[in-house]
């Protein structure tokens, strides 16, 4: 009985320490993923200037022919944002296997993969892909807008020289469902959606836009921040989707363990309630012996 004893209390302390840890990384979860929540938020709003910029030279200029042709873009960037941290279940996963099932449906001459987290060149390879690039993650909420203006310069340097129709950019990352569940997603950045560059039927205003600077001038950099908005916003809804699947499986993790703490302290209840009664029979017998 002492043996069985010690091993429920060394199994007790270890349960107990496992549940102080979960604790912990669950707290950190709830508080890391606030700032990049407030970071897409505010990226949006952001976003939501520049598509009006983009409306408004559309709609003096009548539409951009050159942006609009029907062009078949001859090389690909994927960009995938994935984790680096752990402990979030088969997020990984996931997404490799939404790069793969992409690559299989839309084939082309030239594909580069830009990844976000060494983890996720780990499940990526595990599909047969190879990245060209690997970055990592960011590791505060400060570091979603470094990320973004790396690979935008990355972007950049990879379109120089061709046509913007010509080069086909797509962001693969995870964001949130409804019920609070997480889903992937495939956003296709260039060629820039057409609906973004037909005029408008109406101007929501008595006041017509109209602009003074360079045209072309006015357009890259309306094309540059669209793209930096959309890789911003798509890394912050990344972190943010990776901290909540933590936080979700820290919860079922706390769970877990205190159902088993109980259990733990149930058996060393009977235990000592045995032990006990054995003592108390020994002192019984030996009275009447």
């Amino acid at each position: 009985m002492a043996q069985t004893l010690e091993h429920l209390t060394r199994k007790n302390a270890t349960l107990t320490s496992i549940r102080s840890i979960v604790h912990t990384m669950k707290t950190l979860s709830a508080i890391n993923a606030a700032p990049y929540e407030q970071a897409a938020h505010s990226i949006e709003e952001y976003h939501k200037t520049l598509l009006q910029g983009l409306a408004a030279f559309v709609y003096r200029s009548g539409g951009i022919s050159l942006l609009t042709e029907s062009v078949q873009p001859h090389t690909r960037l994927l960009v995938v944002f994935g984790s680096d941290h752990g402990l979030c279940g088969n997020y990984n996963e996931l997404l490799a296997n939404t790069v793969t099932d992409y690559t299989h449906h839309h084939p082309i001459a030239k594909q580069h993969i830009l990844c976000i987290g060494s983890r996720m060149a780990n499940s990526l390879l595990e599909q047969d892909l190879t990245p060209d690039v690997i970055l990592m993650p960011p590791a505060s909420a400060d570091g979603v807008g470094r990320l973004a203006g790396d690979i935008v310069m990355r972007i950049e340097q990879l379109g120089r020289g061709q046509s913007l129709a010509e080069l086909a950019v797509t962001l693969v990352f995870t964001e949130r469902a409804e019920h609070g569940y997480q889903e992937t997603a495939t956003r296709a950045l260039l060629p820039l959606d057409k609906a973004l560059l037909q005029p408008a039927q109406r101007w929501e205003s008595r006041s017509l836009p109209d602009y003074t600077m360079n045209a072309d001038a006015l357009l890259s950099s309306l094309i540059r921040n669209h793209v930096f908005a959309s890789v911003f916003r798509a890394s912050a809804e990344a972190m943010v989707t990776e901290n909540a699947t933590r936080l979700a499986l820290m919860q079922q993790a706390e769970q877990s363990v205190d159902e088993q703490l109980d259990a733990v302290k149930q058996d060393m209840s009977n235990v000592r309630q045995d032990e006990i009664t054995n003592e108390l029979m020994d002192i019984v017998i030996g009275h009447l012996v």
